[in-house]
C-alpha cells in the first residue's frame, strides 16, 4: 500500500472509530436530570410552557427535567447562564420571542449572540396576538381603524406593555404598513394598560389573545384581527389583519427550545424527537389549548431558519419606531 492509500485508510479507520460513541452519546443520554431555564418568575404563559413540556419531556427521557426560574433583563440573565453552560445537553433554555429576537435590537449591551451562542433544537409554540379597540372607538374591522386614524390625526392611540416590547412593536409595525399615525402609550405591563383601554382612555391595544378574548366576548372590546399569518384556533371568526387590509403583516408570540451553542448533533436530535413527540401528546395539547397556545414543532434547520427571519423582522420594526438601544 502506498503512503496515499495508508493515509485514506487511516482517516476511514478514524471515522469508523467515532461511530460507536456517536451511537452510544445518542443511545445513554439523558443519564441524569436536565435543567431548563426560564427567564421569567413563576406564573405567566412562558413559566406554564416550560412545567408543561418539562413534565412530558421528563415521561419520555426517564429523567426529571427541572424547571429553574431567572427572572431579569428581559430574559437575558437565564439565557446567558444557558449560553456559558457546558454544551452537554443538561442545561437548556426555554427561549420566548422577546428574550431571543427583539433584545437584540433593544439592548445596548447583550451578553449573548443568538445565533451564534445556541444550537436550537424546536420550535415549541405559538400565541396569536389579537388587536383589539374600545367599543367607543368607530371601527369593526382593519379597514375601518386604518380610516378612523388618517381621518383624525393625532386621535387614534395605542396602549402597551412598555416600550421595545412585542406588543409595542406591533403597533408600530401597523404604523408603517398602514401608513397611519398613532400615539404610543407605553405602561409598566399589559394589565394596566389593559385597564386604561377598557377604560377608553387609549383606542386600541396588541394582547395575547387568551387573555383579551374574555373581553371580547362580554363585548367590552371589539377585535379587530389577530397578527398571526393563520387565523387562531381559539377565535377562527376573528380575520388576520393579512387578510383584511394589511396584506404581510405578521407578529407571532412563541417560546423554542434551545441548547448550548457545541451541544452534540446526535443529543439534538434526540431532544428535537422527543420535542416533537411531546407537543402531540394529548394530555398537553388540551392544556396549550386551554390558555391560547398552539403547538407547533420543526427540526432544529427549521427552527434556526425561522429565528434568523424572526430576528430580521423586529430588526426592522425596532428601526422603524426609532427606538436606540438602552
Amino acid at each position: 500500500m502506498n503512503v496515499q492509500g495508508s493515509k485514506r485508510a487511516l482517516l476511514v479507520a478514524a471515522a469508523l472509530a467515532t461511530l460507536p460513541f456517536a451511537v452510544s452519546a445518542q443511545a445513554s443520554y439523558p443519564s441524569k436530570p436536565i435543567r431548563l431555564l426560564v427567564g421569567v418568575p413563576p406564573g405567566g404563559t412562558t413559566d406554564l410552557v416550560a412545567r408543561l413540556v418539562g413534565d412530558q419531556l421528563a415521561k419520555q427521557l426517564g429523567q426529571p427535567v427541572i424547571i429553574e426560574n431567572r427572572g431579569g433583563a428581559g430574559g437575558n440573565i437565564a439565557a446567558e447562564a444557558v449560553a456559558k453552560s457546558a454544551a452537554d445537553g443538561y442545561t437548556l433554555f426555554l427561549g420566548p420571542v422577546g428574550t431571543m429576537t427583539i433584545n437584540p435590537f433593544v439592548y445596548a449591551k447583550m451578553p449573548f449572540d443568538t445565533m451564534k451562542d445556541f444550537s436550537p433544537i424546536s420550535q415549541l409554540t405559538s400565541l396569536p396576538i389579537v388587536m383589539v379597540v374600545n367599543p367607543s372607538v368607530p371601527a369593526k374591522n382593519v379597514k375601518e381603524f386604518i380610516a378612523f386614524a388618517k381621518s383624525k390625526p393625532g386621535e387614534a392611540s395605542f396602549a402597551s406593555g412598555g416600550n421595545g416590547t412585542q406588543t409595542h412593536l406591533a403597533g408600530e409595525m401597523l404604523k408603517t404598513m398602514a401608513g397611519i399615525d398613532m400615539i404610543h402609550v407605553p405602561y409598566k405591563g399589559t394589565a394596566p394598560a389593559m385597564v386604561d383601554l377598557l377604560g377608553g382612555r387609549v383606542s386600541a391595544m396588541f394582547d395575547q389573545i387568551a387573555t383579551a378574548l374574555p373581553h371580547i366576548r362580554a363585548g367590552t372590546l371589539v377585535p379587530i384581527g389577530v397578527t398571526t399569518a393563520k387565523r387562531a384556533s381559539v377565535a377562527p371568526d376573528i380575520p388576520t389583519l393579512a387578510e383584511s387590509g394589511v396584506p404581510g403583516f405578521e407578529a407571532t408570540t412563541w417560546h423554542g427550545l434551545f441548547a448550548p451553542a457545541g451541544t452534540p448533533k446526535e443529543v439534538i436530535a434526540r431532544l428535537n424527537a422527543e420535542s416533537v413527540k411531546a407537543l402531540t401528546a394529548p394530555e398537553l395539547v388540551e392544556k396549550f389549548k386551554a390558555n391560547g397556545v398552539d403547538p407547533v414543532s420543526s427540526s432544529p434547520e427549521q427552527f434556526g431558519a425561522f429565528v434568523q427571519a424572526e430576528l430580521n423582522r423586529w430588526r426592522d420594526a425596532v428601526k422603524a419606531a426609532g427606538l436606540k438601544p438602552e
